[in-house]
């Protein structure tokens, strides 16, 4: 109701609870009133672009209503002419949308009445990924005078702050919950040594397959790297596995969403990059990896499953270095994780044919030059966002000289000290034995 009434609104619901229907219904239900243009603008993370874009092509059917999707990594020649046949609804990610508004002027965001960010908390947060310059960029290109709605499974303080700002008193809504993931999701840990996880991973993933053959699983873990090597270490078990990480093209993304999605592959293996808003009803399992580093993480991974009504378990592996995570965990939200029982002897057994497996895909990586290839990516990014590689490694070799000079002028500084203290000890010590000595030829005498 309060999007139909013109306002401004703030939506903070658990996942898997309907956020992307709460936006798009209104949108339709204006747009079915009057239909011009481009619309309404979608700001989302790339992995969720074509998930919005579907519920819009499956809700606005009988409207006849016009999509694009605006991504990195797919040609945007293509992008521009979809752009300037107007659209009415632009679901985009504002680094690919922004280099658009810059490059070209074919299209214009001036009649634009909705504007949406979706897990606006990554959006507006700045980090690794910082869109602050290119959410500039669409600012200035859209009107002053429209609709903004921001949704998101986490407030944090980012949203908080924008909530304060507000000139025009937003509708603010958020989910009144004591717990804040779903009843539905039973949650679990397993306490397993570091040297033995990969092993208890197979173990865990062995069982879910005999057991439920239709069920499918993501397996969220740390770096890209790990989420490559486990791929390869699953694919080598003949698990119908799949990766999905940043260190991969954007087209080889979406191949392998979509592999998951239509069940082809029963197991995904993914960064966070996937930890956020994917609804794939088929998911009855989430295992951690590793034990998320921020409660907020946790949150929207674990929600990749119990969605909308239905079942779910997520299982982290716990080890001995992360048990003050599971507790801030806990903390947030309140509730404790009960924990996952698994008969020992059979995760031995494979043990150590699982470790001799793991170092054989490590060393067929590095055969690959993934490494490299992360460099590779990593100048490519400096590059797009107008910095030159070769001066910021140069700046980086010149900070480091620099802290090399500081930490040893320190280090003779202090040898200085030390050596002054010793001198001054020696000095003590003569002029005591000094003393001493005339003491004693005094009592000679």
């Amino acid at each position: 109701p309060a999007s139909l009434a013109g306002r401004d609104c703030l939506g903070c619901a658990k996942t898997g609870s309907g956020k992307t229907a709460a936006f798009v219904l209104p949108v339709l239900q204006v747009l079915s009133e009057d239909t011009y243009g481009i619309f309404c603008l979608v700001l989302t993370p790339p992995e969720l672009a074509y998930q919005i874009a579907e519920q819009f092509r499956v809700l606005g059917k009988p409207l006849g209503l016009k999509d694009c999707v605006v991504v990195g990594g797919l040609d945007m020649v293509a992008q521009a002419l979809e752009l300037s046949r107007k659209p009415h609804v632009v679901i985009a990610t504002p680094g690919r949308l922004a280099d658009h508004l810059r490059s070209s002027n074919t299209f214009s965001l001036k009649k634009l009445k909705f504007l949406i960010l979706d897990e606006a908390d990554r959006l507006l947060e700045q980090g690794c990924a910082d869109f602050t310059a290119d959410l500039e960029v669409i600012l200035e290109a859209v009107p002053a005078r429209r609709q903004t709605l921001l949704f998101s499974a986490t407030l944090t303080d980012t949203l908080k702050e924008l909530k304060s700002l507000a000139a025009n008193r937003p509708f603010f809504w958020e989910a009144a919950s004591e717990v804040r993931t779903v009843e539905e999701l039973d949650q679990r840990y397993l306490l397993v040594p570091e040297a033995v996880k990969d092993a208890y991973l197979v173990h865990l993933i062995q069982t879910f397959q005999d057991e439920h053959e239709d069920w499918s699983i993501i397996i969220f873990t740390k770096t890209c790297k790990d989420c490559q090597v486990l791929n390869m270490m699953l694919r080598k078990y003949n698990f119908p596995s799949v990766a999905l990480h940043s260190m991969m093209k954007q087209r080889q993304r979406f191949a392998a969403l979509a592999k998951f999605k239509s069940s082809i592959f029963k197991i995904l293996i993914a960064t966070d990059v996937a930890a956020r808003g994917l609804d794939i009803p088929t998911v009855q399992v989430v295992i951690n990896h590793n034990t998320p580093g921020l409660p907020k993480i946790y949150i929207h991974r674990v929600g990749r499953t119990a969605r909308a009504g239905r079942k779910g378990i997520a299982i982290t592996l716990v080890t001995q270095y992360d048990i003050h995570l599971v507790h801030a965990i806990e903390e947030e939200i309140k509730l404790k994780l009960q924990e996952f029982s698994v008969e020992e002897r059979f995760v031995l057994d494979i043990l150590t044919q699982v470790n001799v497996t793991r170092r054989e895909c490590e060393i067929e990586l590095e055969g690959m030059d993934f490494d490299e290839k992360k460099e590779i990516n990593k100048r490519k990014q400096m590059i797009l966002e107008g910095k030159d590689p070769d001066l910021e490694a140069k700046r980086k070799a010149e900070l480091a000289k620099i802290k090399k000079k500081n930490k040893e002028c320190r280090e003779k500084v202090q040898q200085t000290l030390q050596k002054k203290k010793q001198l001054q000890l020696k000095r003590k010590l003569q002029k005591k034995m000094e003393r001493r000595n005339k003491l004693h030829a005094k009592e000679d005498k």
